[in-house]
């Protein structure tokens, strides 16, 4: 089952102020768009669709994200079939259409949204309507309107992919939002719990909101791994992914790179949910000589599954020999690889101990990590 999500951006509403439209201007250290983004780096593929005038800054949102830029059309639900039909290319199973002026949505939001669609073809957030309801004309208050029933409408808005593609084919004109297009089509929507943290930013007053909600509920785990493999024979070591020549190789159950089972590990710890051992149990003849990329890949992808993103690896070798330093670039290299990250999030480095214990006695290698996860 593969998910995608479909964030439309290509508005150009200035009731937000500023010279940039809303989706581009800052809010707690970040744009919109970007903060909107990362609420579905963990889904299978992400399309952004944009205003054609707006592409260069897409991309400088986009950096290090798996985002594909799409134009839009005249009217958002001209900009969302454009989205859809590139999805359309490869099509997912799901698809989650997103307005990226609601930067806050909560994990649990876009949960309750992806579990209503294994049970029907569409899906959507909303808030039941509290507060009563009047009619009026200028300054004056000229009815007023019965609440029962009436709900605020939410994004992201879920759907069966081939279902919603088709709706959107046969709709004529303009729509408020995807779900009217799906019920036109007669489809069948479920309503989902929605959040009231999930804001849309419309004016001015919405981004002091917005950033007071993005800088109090932002959920950063650390994570610390340990791990040692003695010498043997050989004439090699694995190390963060790098086949470094020694005149020694490590001793362990699968490929013994004490680098990367310290990585792995610091992110089972940010997660809580024990270590390589528990994943991997040596007791399993499957894991013999395994390539430890299968488990930091496993832990990578948990910690996404799960609404994290790794926001940065620290990883300290210690050692006499071999000489890490010429090999630390391709080791980061590997390591972000795997992880799906930038070079520039992982840090890779060695120390002695002075010659002092085993690691001095050159008996073995030790490294220690650390992990940062951040909620998105």
């Amino acid at each position: 089952m593969t998910t995608a999500a479909l964030i439309v951006a290509a508005g150009r509403g200035t009731r937000a102020g500023g010279v940039l439209a809303k989706q581009w201007q800052q809010v707690a250290g970040k744009s919109v768009a970007r903060w909107s983004l990362e609420r579905f780096r963990h889904f299978d593929r992400i399309v952004l669709v944009v205003n054609a005038a707006d592409r260069d800054i897409a991309r400088q949102v986009c950096a290090g994200l798996p985002v594909t830029l799409v134009e839009g059309g005249t009217d958002r639900a001209g900009s969302v079939r454009a989205g859809l039909e590139a999805l359309g290319l490869d099509p997912p199973d799901l698809v989650l259409i997103h307005d990226v002026a609601r930067p806050c949505v909560p994990a649990d939001v876009i949960a309750g949204v992806l579990a209503a669609l294994e049970h029907g073809p569409a899906a959507a957030p909303a808030l039941a309507v509290t507060d009563a309801l009047w009619t009026g004309t200028g300054a004056r208050v000229t009815g007023t309107r019965d609440r029962t029933g009436l709900f605020r409408a939410q994004t992201p808005q879920g759907f069966h992919f081939a279902a919603i593609l088709d709706a959107h084919r046969r709709h004529p004109g303009a729509a408020a939002d995807d779900v009217e297009v799906a019920r036109a089509a007669g489809l069948s929507v479920t309503i989902t719990p929605g959040s009231e943290n999930n804001l849309k930013i419309t004016g001015p007053d919405d981004f002091a909101r917005a950033a007071k909600l993005l800088e109090n509920t932002m959920d950063i785990r650390l994570g610390n791994g340990f791990d040692v493999h003695a010498f043997g024979p050989g004439d090699h070591v694995f190390l963060c992914g790098v086949k470094v020549a020694h005149g020694y190789g490590l001793v362990g159950h699968s490929d013994a790179d004490v680098g990367m089972h310290a990585v792995t590990d610091a992110l089972y710890g940010a997660l809580a949910d024990g270590d390589i051992g528990r994943h991997f149990p040596p007791s399993d003849p499957q894991w013999k000589d395994a390539k430890s990329a299968i488990f930091l890949r496993h832990a990578a992808d948990l910690a996404r599954t799960r609404g994290y993103a790794i926001a940065n690896v620290d990883c300290t070798l210690i050692c006499e020999q071999p000489k890490v330093g010429p090999h630390a670039a391709a080791m980061m290299q590997a390591m972000a690889g795997i992880m799906d990250l930038r070079p520039d999030q992982i840090s890779v480095k060695a120390t002695t101990s002075e010659r002092l214990g085993f690691t001095g006695r050159g008996e073995g290698i030790a490294a220690i990590a650390t992990a940062a996860l951040v909620r998105t």
